[in-house]
């Protein structure tokens, strides 16, 4: 199986971490998008209320999960009412994206669209289950084609550009029209700075009808909750049954200290609030010393990086970053159009950001 799939991109990245390693003050490492900051204790609290669970765990969810995650994108994001069984918890959205083409059934005959710019899971999830695949931003693009998936992405990681209402409604309106389902990965839509990100689910785009649209949500970045690997999928009711059927039989089930984890951060909004404000505060100090040693920083308005370029490789601007004890990820991890830039991410303590933003300075 693992003859299936690409080097993974960060092995590929471990000599440039040792460079920045070895600065006297550490590594500023700002290449993967990992939270650093505290879980909100009610979350916490929930988590370890629910430890006594000796049996196993709904795959479906508990129905207090099911109504928060119901109730919360609603109020959160202005997606659709949602039926009950329209909703399912996963095992972090990496894990659901990795998987769903198998999950789904799709082959070899079969056809799965990702952006030119994407996260790697993509693909890698196409080549688990044998299916082919092309990138594309543009439904012209795609001539004749019919796909069996379409991925979407927005805000998208790494290059934080947000697709407008137009643009997902045209998505949506010509995969209906041929079959294909889409999946908008919508991990970052309560991290909007310079545009207002939408979901799928929005009845501006879908126009109030769930039908061949699933949206995919996680708690890793808004609730810091990237360790009890804690997602969600809704949408298309009828694919969501499906999804629910195999993965009963496959075992995968969220535990249910984390659905208990879940519930509580779903349910009151403070706690993301808070941290989109850190998030935001990272954001300006990190644009401004970029953009000062001579960086241009491009789309960016929303999600948790900064996808920025100096005009040269990424792998150049890897190394000149990598001299001053800062780590970053090389846009060619996302494809061939990455090839002149890097992915900074927001996700380091605030000491780490102003050690990053002094030694811009120098």
């Amino acid at each position: 199986m693992s003859s299936l799939l690409p080097e993974f991109p960060w092995d590929t990245i471990a000599e440039v971490k040792v460079t920045a390693a070895a600065h006297p003050d550490g590594i500023v490492d700002l290449s993967v998008g990992t939270p650093v900051d505290s879980v909100a204790p009610p979350i916490r609290e929930a988590l370890s209320a629910a430890g006594d669970l000796p049996g196993y765990p709904a795959t479906a969810g508990t129905p207090e999960l099911r109504l928060a995650i119901r109730e919360s994108v609603t109020r959160r994001y202005g997606v659709i009412p949602l039926a009950d069984n329209a909703v399912l918890p996963v095992i972090g959205t990496k894990e659901l994206i990795a998987w769903l083409p198998t999950l789904l059934g799709l082959g070899a005959d079969d056809l799965i669209v990702i952006p030119e710019l994407a996260y790697p899971t993509y693909e890698v999830g196409a080549r688990l289950a044998g299916v082919p695949t092309v990138r594309a931003d543009s439904l012209t693009q795609l001539g004749p084609q019919h796909p069996a998936l379409i991925y979407l992405n927005s805000p998208s990681n790494p290059t934080g550009a947000v697709l407008p209402v137009e643009h997902l409604r045209k998505v949506v309106d010509w995969a209906r029209e041929r079959g294909a389902l889409v999946i908008s990965d919508e991990c970052y839509l309560g991290l909007g700075w310079d545009a207002e990100p939408v979901s799928v689910l929005d009845p501006r785009v879908c126009d109030g009808d769930a039908a061949g649209l699933l949206a995919v949500h996680s708690l890793s970045k808004t609730s810091s909750l990237a360790g009890y690997r804690a997602g969600f999928v809704l949408g298309d009711a009828s694919v969501v049954g499906e999804l629910l059927a195999v993965r009963k039989h496959a075992g995968m089930m969220v535990p249910g200290p984390v659905q208990a984890a879940m519930t509580a951060a779903l349910s009151e909004d403070q706690h993301q609030l808070d941290q989109r404000a850190r998030y935001e505060g990272r954001r300006a100090k990190l644009s401004k010393a970029l953009t000062g040693n001579g960086f241009r920083i491009d789309h960016s308005e929303a999600g948790l990086y900064l996808w920025a370029t100096r005009g040269d490789s990424c792998d150049d601007a890897l190394a000149y970053l990598a001299r001053r004890g800062i780590l970053v990820a090389p846009g060619r991890f996302y494809g061939p159009r990455g090839k002149e830039h890097v992915r900074v991410a927001l996700t380091a303590t605030d000491e780490r950001i102003d050690a990053a933003v002094a030694r811009l300075a120098d």
